[in-house]
């Protein structure tokens, strides 16, 4: 008998721990979360009051954009054919001056720091670099992005690696690049995730230049407990 009930108790408290990190997420992460798509690597659809798209890479003609986030110039970042399958008249595309030369449109150039508002959607441009590799000189003043979508500010990190900055960075929602090589590895990326203390984590640049789903999962793995993680299923 103690044996059955020693084994329920188990039971109800695995059961209850699974309710407590379901109810972590807030109504307005879960909305905004169905409001999300990834289309590969740091490419995502985000809709709100807008529709947001940020690093255009082998997309589809699909829904146009409202507002364009460029977070660099790499060719699997700024892809000018990409861009012109989301833009149309109206758009207004955020990027660093390196992207401006190679886009068309109503172009906004951004660096670290600057704050804008486009379209009711306030966009601040954080910094980007890496701290062990060559591939994004801190010099180049490559950017990542936090904005805010329904209520929710939204931080898409670009190609960077951990840096202290992101400490004083404050988002609802976080994407993360997990693959290595260029960006942060999943370990680097926990890391990040931590520093930044985000209601929910989503793990990116994986599956199409560097990485696989296995950096996503080990991402998720390693946050176990901590910081709520959805690796998204590419769109």
């Amino acid at each position: 008998m103690n044996k059955i009930i020693t084994t329920l108790v188990a039971i109800l408290i695995f059961s209850s721990s699974l309710v407590s990190a379901e109810s972590q997420r807030s109504k307005e992460v879960i909305k905004m979360l169905e409001n999300i798509t990834w289309l590969g690597h740091d490419c995502f659809k985000i809709k709100g009051e807008k529709v947001i798209y940020t690093d255009p890479f082998k997309v589809k003609k699909g829904e146009p954009a409202d507002i364009i986030l460029i977070t660099h110039e790499h060719y699997d970042h700024c892809s000018p054919e990409d861009v012109k399958k989301i833009r149309k008249d109206s758009t207004v595309i955020i990027a660093t001056p390196d992207c401006a030369k190679k886009l068309s449109g109503n172009i906004k150039t951004i660096k670290p720091g600057d704050k804008i508002t486009v379209e009711g959607i306030n966009i601040e441009a954080v910094p980007a670099y890496n701290t062990n590799k060559q591939f994004h000189p801190k010099g180049n003043n490559w950017v990542g992005y936090i904005f805010t979508v329904m209520g929710q500010r939204i931080y898409i990190a670009g190609d960077t690696d951990y840096i202290k900055e992101m400490e004083g960075f404050k988002a609802d929602i976080a994407l993360l690049p997990v693959s290595g090589i260029y960006v942060m590895t999943a370990d680097e990326a926990a890391t990040a995730a931590l520093a930044i203390k985000p209601k929910l984590a989503i793990p990116m640049h994986y599956g199409a230049i560097a990485g696989t789903e296995k950096d996503a999962k080990k991402f998720k793995e390693l946050l176990e407990g901590k910081v709520d993680v959805e690796i998204l299923k590419q769109q």
